[in-house]
């Protein structure tokens, strides 16, 4: 089996790689055709220019590798059809199941490759490909950001940050922090010439305290004793560096654990359904490679024993047919004509319903 094993990856391996480094290069070309002129002006450096495509195409990645898997493996079911390798395999008393697991087994691996990428790699690295490219491939600090408001609806604060370095997101330079009361009144001011996280805990420097009444009049300070102090330890502040670099990042490049912190502190946004629908789209995406592959491997051997040009039109057609259901339902949703987050996980469950189905009558 295990021979059996080494043999269906690599013949899934080869027609899986040659099909994903063209998806990428037909990507690249196309880029190359829009930038190779201001590349050449910019004359970036060799490992820059890398940088640059792997951020641009990364966000592509979580259709590009389940269309290279859909093809690879109707060409590989195909290839062992056409060869009589699967009737041999039968005979032999190989399962369908064990047959094909390599191929599950690939499919899996991509899965979990994209959901990492997308969680840990895509957010900053697509993000800095666009600065990039914005900047027609010259270098920009974009590591410093000035004049940043942040409001933790939750704790009721207001944050108004005048400079912070994305680099050393701990400090912030020239802090102003109101706090209201639970009726909406404004209970304190405070104001910092800087503030820094340390042991989990905002720490500000030479803090300066405004108080005020419930009808919004200053008053004296109820605590005199604190204006002594230099330096003050805020523990009861929940919020993290990270949030405030948030303030400055487009949605689309939050990763999904910026998501949900985002809604769990505004959870009356606006457009809350629409935001809880991209959260899950995003852990759904991976689940793409699991199930068009799922569904390939009965068209792979329907095209080996009968037409090509049959099983491969129907195998492509319900890959645009799974990706078209997730666009009606992401405009449904994002409409709030269905809830979101079925919504988001609808065409996975249908799908994954068709290629069982195809799989069990396979079988």
């Amino acid at each position: 089996m295990r021979i059996l094993f080494r043999y269906v990856l690599r013949e899934f391996l080869v027609p899986f790689f040659y099909c994903l480094i063209g998806f990428i290069g037909i990507y690249v070309m196309f880029e190359l055709f829009n930038s190779f002129s201001r590349l050449m002006e910019a004359k970036p450096g060799t490992w820059t220019v890398v940088a640059f495509f792997a951020g641009y195409l990364s966000p592509y990645l979580k259709w590009l590798v389940p269309a290279a898997l859909l093809l690879a493996t109707l060409y590989t079911m195909w290839n062992f059809c056409r060869h009589s390798e699967i009737t041999a395999m039968r005979a032999s008393g190989i399962g369908f199941s064990a047959i094909v697991s390599p191929l599950l087994f690939m499919a899996f691996l991509m899965a979990c490759g994209v959901a990492v990428l997308d969680e840990f790699y895509v957010p900053d690295a697509a993000e800095w490909a666009k600065d990039f490219r914005q900047a027609r491939f010259r270098h920009v600090d974009a590591n410093v950001y000035s004049n940043i408001p942040y409001y933790n609806q939750q704790q009721r604060r207001i944050w108004r940050v005048d400079k912070i370095d994305g680099r050393h997101p701990h400090v912030l330079e020239g802090v102003t922090i109101s706090i209201d009361r639970t009726d909406g009144s404004r209970e304190v001011d405070i104001a910092s010439k800087k503030a820094e996280f340390l042991d989990g805990e905002w720490w500000l420097h030479y803090p300066l305290y405004q108080y005020f009444d419930e009808i919004g009049n200053p008053i004296p300070n109820p605590m005199p004793a604190l204006t002594n102090l230099v330096f003050r330890a805020f523990p009861d502040f929940n919020e993290s560096p990270r949030d405030f670099l948030l303030m400055n990042k487009p949605w689309e490049y939050y990763s999904t654990r910026d998501q949900i912190q985002y809604l769990r502190q505004n959870s009356n946004v606006s457009d809350y359904s629409s935001k809880i629908f991209d959260v899950h789209a995003k852990l759904a995406a991976p689940f793409s490679c699991l199930i068009i592959t799922l569904f390939a491997i009965p068209f792979g051997v329907a095209t080996g024993r009968q037409s090509v040009f049959k099983g491969v039109i129907c195998a492509v057609g319900l890959f645009f047919a799974f990706y078209a259901v997730h666009i009606l339902c992401m405009i449904l949703a994002k409409n709030g004509l269905i809830p979101p987050a079925p919504a988001a996980w609808a065409a996975n469950a249908i799908f994954l319903v068709v290629g069982l189905c195809l799989f069990w009558r396979q079988r």
